[in-house]
């Protein structure tokens, strides 16, 4: 079977293209992770100009859309291209793209289509109906988990014969490492050491996380939390919250920016992982730190629970609640898992062969829902 996956986002002008492969990690990822259960895949980018590398035996096939008019203009040589190859099925990455592929479709209507979410949210209400017809032309859709394609289904955007699949958004190269040798480098301490990779936002709730933190300090006196983020709309807010609470002075470290690379090791230094995240598609920190062997203590929300196994690997606590985010950190740092059951559950669910492994089997899927349709 020979799979395409596409991104019809175009790759930003100003970067070579081997940049854009080095920048989009996910990019990479997905299609290696199929490739590593044995697939074989080629990845076609929307770009300024036509190209090809190839990586890992993968074809990366950069395809001038400059000039293209529309979506049905940009599907031509798409099109073409999918035919030259002789492509099997085609990966379409983002459901915000569903005209695209639909347009695709109408050039190639044998070719089957299974779209992969990416934390694509729902059209508006008066173009779903339109939205509604570009879906019907993919045979099946990809979320991390099941529950996170009910808006879809509630408002009828996905037909009954939509095949669903749970599959995780990505996987991650980062390992277990020696925890000690990564504190004596990072500087990363504390009884239990725990680690908060996330913005600074609303979204991620880093003030319910703090009060859990506060909270929790009674029974762990040598708690410590070490936060690295990017983007921080929430900073005043946060230093103040820490200022004012005398259960959190000298336990809280804002660590501002880690470049991503550096992030492997702060994950080999900790010894709990919390998010207090409201809603994700997926979760790549959480993915990285149950890479690294670290014990989640994260929200109760689809995806998580999907990463988690329902939280037989970590601990789950309902968003927004301090209360219980401090009991789920007592209770994760008297009876934790070791890191190499973290990490074993990480390689039998997680790791670039197991979802390459289910991604092989909707690829299946909706290869044979495609021959019954035709037939």
């Amino acid at each position: 079977m020979h799979v395409a996956q596409i991104n019809f986002l175009p790759a930003p002008t100003g970067l070579a293209h081997d940049e854009v492969l080095a920048q989009w990690h996910s990019l990479v990822d997905i299609a290696e992770l199929v490739a590593d259960a044995g697939t074989r895949v080629s990845v076609i980018q929307a770009a300024a100009r036509d190209d090809r590398l190839t990586r890992n035996g993968i074809d990366y096939h950069f395809v001038d859309i400059t000039g293209a008019v529309g979506a049905t203009g940009r599907s031509r040589r798409f099109a073409r291209l999918l035919t030259d190859i002789k492509a099997d099925v085609l990966h379409a990455n983002g459901l915000g793209f569903a005209e695209d592929a639909f347009a695709v479709a109408q050039c190639l209507p044998q070719l089957p289509i299974i779209f992969q979410d990416h934390a694509d949210g729902l059209p508006r209400w008066w173009r779903r109906p339109q939205w509604q017809r570009w879906y019907a032309a993919a045979t099946g859709v990809a979320f991390t988990a099941h529950e996170l394609a009910l808006p879809f289904t509630r408002t009828g955007l996905f037909g009954p014969q939509m095949r669903l699949f749970a599959i995780p958004e990505s996987s991650s190269r980062f390992t277990v490492g020696n925890r000690i040798d990564a504190r004596a480098e990072t500087g990363l301490h504390g009884d239990p050491c725990v680690l908060w990779v996330g913005h600074l936002s609303a979204g991620k709730d880093p003030l319910t996380v703090l009060e859990g933190v506060a909270r929790a300090t009674s029974k762990l006196p040598g708690l410590r939390l070490w936060c690295a983020f990017g983007s921080a709309p929430l900073m005043d807010q946060v230093q103040h919250c820490i200022a004012r609470d005398v259960r959190l002075a000298g336990r809280v470290h804002l660590l501002g920016r880690v470049a991503h690379a550096d992030v492997e090791r702060l994950m080999q230094s900790a010894d709990l992982f919390v998010s207090g995240s409201l809603a994700e598609s997926c979760g790549y920190v959480v993915l990285e730190a149950l890479a690294c062997g670290v014990t989640p203590v994260i929200t109760d929300i689809p995806s998580f629970r999907a990463l988690t196994c329902d939280g037989s690997v970590g601990h789950l606590w309902p968003c927004s609640d301090a209360a219980r985010l401090a009991d789920a950190l007592v209770a994760a740092a008297s009876n934790r898992p070791s890191p190499e059951r973290v990490r074993a559950h990480f390689d039998a669910m997680l790791s670039f062969k197991a979802v390459g492994r289910q991604w092989s089997g909707a690829y299946a899927q909706v290869c044979d829902d495609q021959r019954r349709r035709a037939g």
